[in-house]
């Protein structure tokens, strides 16, 4: 069985190489991020820091629980995120709700929690299948990546109360 380090590397390992990927659509393939899009990469990063904070501390097993609490916290967010993209992608074309401002402008204008609320509540441009790979749409392919990083923080959180 990987030590609750190895498992920390690998979580980090991961989300480096899911951002980038996505940077490589975004600036190589000419796919722009939508708001929905910006904030699950923004998990993905709050996962890659956390999977590396426990990878540097090499905490016993109080502190790896700790740490895999964490992980798995950024990694349900990030599930969270996933999930609402891929129901905003399932809307029939009548029920999309309109596009909204760019997040660059709402983030000038409005206060964050406002921010958030207006993201969540979706937009046009969330709703557009821009990439598919194997018949699963990006979203998809970035619940695939939270799911295993969380299994990777459950392992952590488990793996010490044996």
């Amino acid at each position: 069985m990987l030590s609750s380090r190895s498992l920390n590397l690998l979580g980090f390992l991961m989300c480096a190489g899911m951002l980038t990927f996505a940077l490589y659509l975004q600036h190589v393939v000419g796919l722009d991020p939508c708001p929905l899009c910006i904030f699950q990469r923004v998990a993905v990063m709050a996962a890659g820091l956390l999977f590396l904070v426990a990878f540097l501390h090499g905490a016993g097993a109080l502190g790896s629980r700790f740490h895999g609490v964490l992980t798995l916290g950024a990694s349900l967010v990030g599930i969270g995120l996933a999930l609402r993209h891929l129901w905003l992608q399932s809307l029939p074309a009548d029920q999309v709700p309109s596009c909204g401002p760019g997040l660059d402008y709402m983030m000038d204008v409005l206060p964050l929690m406002q921010v958030f609320k207006e993201v969540l509540s979706g937009s046009g441009e969330c709703a557009e299948i821009e990439g598919i790979f194997m018949g699963i749409t990006l979203p998809g392919w970035t619940l695939m990546g939270f799911a295993v990083l969380a299994l990777l923080a459950l392992m952590n959180i488990v793996k010490f109360r044996r």
